[in-house]
């Protein structure tokens, strides 16, 4: 409305406002950005936070050509005074709002769905007296979200290619198409052909993710964090409290990003975390640790871990000052069905007679 207002004093006052506009009759347009450049942020926005090193299961790439389709297609033609204002001059501020707000909903409904990505951060050669290998850190991390704390393994090339021959033989077929890089006899310590199994090895786990039966096989997720369980367990027993604490933690945010958390596995790692923070004198961390275990337990009728748990839980509530007396029903109910409590093992005991194979 503006630029018409202008448009008629510049007739009245010279004369030439027909003139300067056929001279420049794109000038005015430049002030309004085009909706295309605003599509192609868009577009650069999804890529950056989609990834490009992890494949996707078949829904998903469904999933993901739909909203393709969408950000590729035209946009809505305007109607009513949009489009009077586009066909003259720029209106102003408010066709540019409208842009903008165009954007913003193209934008959100473009965004990749949300997914686990492996991206090798650092790799670093290893020298020892009667080896030399190259040891490469890799995250875990879950597309569109934000992780205060990453969840991390390190492993080297023979690691690897022990889970590839693995997989290969209980999942022939579905490894067919599963590319895993070669050995080589020479040059492998070169910064080229560490860059190259970097990338390789960011794309094997992706691809191995994508598969279903071989994303919940023992194999893929042992790989992971069954390391981190044993040096955890290990440290736990000779009494290094703070340093497996942080081994404990860390196979808890591994197994959350792959979704195992409710195995055998994840509530031995919550009796860890339990038993570590209740050592370091941190009992509200401890207690809310064998909470999450015995929701967890919840449906399950018996345990060997259930009432160990129930027996921390009861302590710990205790000791800040919490509810206890579902937990005492519960461990009633446990011991008129099975043995008494003195000969119950303590979660700490558990922790230590566990064997992880």
């Amino acid at each position: 409305m503006a630029a018409r207002i202008l448009h008629r004093l510049r007739h009245a006052l010279g004369g030439e406002g027909g003139r300067e506009e056929r001279e420049h009759g794109g000038s005015e347009a430049e002030d309004c950005p085009e909706s295309s450049e605003l599509e192609d942020d868009t577009e650069g926005l999804s890529t950056r936070l989609s990834g490009t090193l992890s494949f996707t299961s078949h829904e998903e790439e469904d999933e993901e050509e739909e909203g393709a389709g969408e950000e590729l297609g035209e946009q809505p033609q305007p109607t009513g005074a949009a489009a009077g204002a586009e066909d003259g001059e720029c209106g102003g501020g408010s066709l540019l709002t409208r842009q903008l707000q165009e954007l913003w909903r193209r934008s959100r409904g473009s965004l990749a769905p949300q997914r686990l990505l492996f991206e090798v951060t650092s790799a670093s050669v290893v020298s020892e007296r009667s080896s030399k290998y190259v040891l490469y850190t890799i995250y875990l991390i879950r597309s569109g979200r934000f992780d205060k704390a990453p969840a991390i393994i390190t492993r080297r090339y023979s690691d690897f290619e022990r889970l590839n021959h693995r997989l290969r033989y209980r999942f022939s077929c579905d490894m067919a198409g599963v590319a895993f890089p070669r050995k080589r006899l020479r040059r492998n310590f070169t910064a080229e052909t560490i860059a190259k199994r970097s990338r390789a090895f960011e794309q094997f786990l992706s691809h191995l993710h994508s598969i279903a039966e071989i994303r919940r096989s023992p194999e893929f997720l042992e790989f992971f964090f069954l390391q981190d369980l044993r040096a955890a367990q290990r440290l736990t027993c000779t009494g290094m409290y703070r340093e497996a604490l942080a081994t404990w933690a860390n196979a808890y945010r591994l197994q959350d990003r792959l979704g195992v958390c409710g195995s055998g596995r994840f509530l031995l790692t919550l009796a860890g975390l339990a038993v570590c923070h209740q050592e370091l004198d941190q009992l509200g961390e401890a207690h809310g640790c064998c909470e999450q275990a015995l929701e967890l337990l919840e449906a399950q009728g018996s345990h060997p871990l259930l009432g160990p748990f129930l027996q921390a839980h009861i302590h710990l509530a205790w000791k800040v000052g919490k509810d206890k007396r579902r937990s005492e029903a519960r461990l009633q109910d446990l011991q008129e069905a099975g043995p008494p409590l003195q000969q119950q093992p303590t979660l700490k005991e558990c922790l230590i007679k566990e064997p992880l194979e």
